[in-house]
């Protein structure tokens, strides 16, 4: 696996892309000042994009189902969690733009060669405001645990 969106694997098989390119604003308007250098205040973090680029060969990839299943997605109106391989979370995004550009045809009218581009946009506040705080969700499953092991226990010594 490659990434993951939600359900949908990008791999060989599906959507292998071949660039992916992460872009992330940070806002810094400036305030003009007399006789003086311009002040810079940070008002947080703006858009974050993820743009993924490639090319599909349908007789040894993904194809023209790959990509209507990426376009029904996007018709959804959905965020969509997004994961890489080794496991990195990047955030809630959404579908923006789903380009392709079909090429070297077959007989039939279908393309040997399909050029592709996804633009994600990321949609939640933060990784953070997403799972929560992780020390009470940790505090909240000892919790759970050792409540539990107090019923087993009961149960136990009952028999």
């Amino acid at each position: 696996m490659m990434l993951a969106l939600g359900m949908f694997v990008f791999m060989r098989q599906t959507l292998p892309y071949q660039n992916m390119q992460r872009d992330a604003d940070y806002r810094w308007p400036s305030n003009s000042r007399v006789g003086r250098r311009d002040a810079f205040q940070f008002l947080g973090v703006g858009e974050e994009k993820i743009t993924l680029s490639g090319v599909l060969y349908p007789e040894f990839t993904g194809g023209r189902l790959t990509m209507t299943t990426v376009r029904m997605m996007a018709e959804e109106g959905r965020a969509w969690p997004l994961m890489d391989g080794n496991g990195t979370i990047y955030g809630m995004y959404v579908i923006n733009n789903v380009s392709e550009t079909g090429s070297l045809f077959f007989s039939d009218g279908s393309a040997r060669r399909i050029d592709f581009t996804l633009t994600l946009t990321r949609v939640d506040e933060s990784l953070a405001a997403l799972y929560g705080d992780i020390g009470k969700q940790a505090e909240s499953l000892v919790g759970k645990a050792s409540g539990m092991a107090g019923k087993i226990t009961d149960i136990m010594g009952a028999g």
